[in-house]
């Protein structure tokens, strides 16, 4: 557990570029956007039971703001693996 709260601190402490913070700001904006989108659709809905679709919002809105995180760091270059095989 100690490890888990150690790299959550470490990660928030990083200093981040000005990329890393404008992905950051739309993958975070996207979240919320679908998350208002859903909202609005359960509201509008023509069922008596009018609620929040928490399936759609994840699959519309949390899986395609983090795919591409996934993506990067399953595909980046390990620095420390090329300086060791030279």
């Amino acid at each position: 557990m100690k490890i888990k709260i150690e790299l959550l601190t470490d990660l928030l402490k990083k200093e981040r570029t000005q990329k890393e913070k404008i992905y950051l700001s739309a993958s975070i904006g996207w979240i919320i956007f679908i998350g208002f989108l859903t909202w609005l659709n359960g509201v509008n809905d023509i069922a008596l039971i009018k609620q929040f679709k928490w399936d759609e919002w994840f699959w519309f809105g949390i899986v395609p703001a983090t795919a591409p995180y996934i993506f990067f760091f399953i595909w980046r270059k390990d620095n420390n693996k090329d300086q060791e095989s030279n």
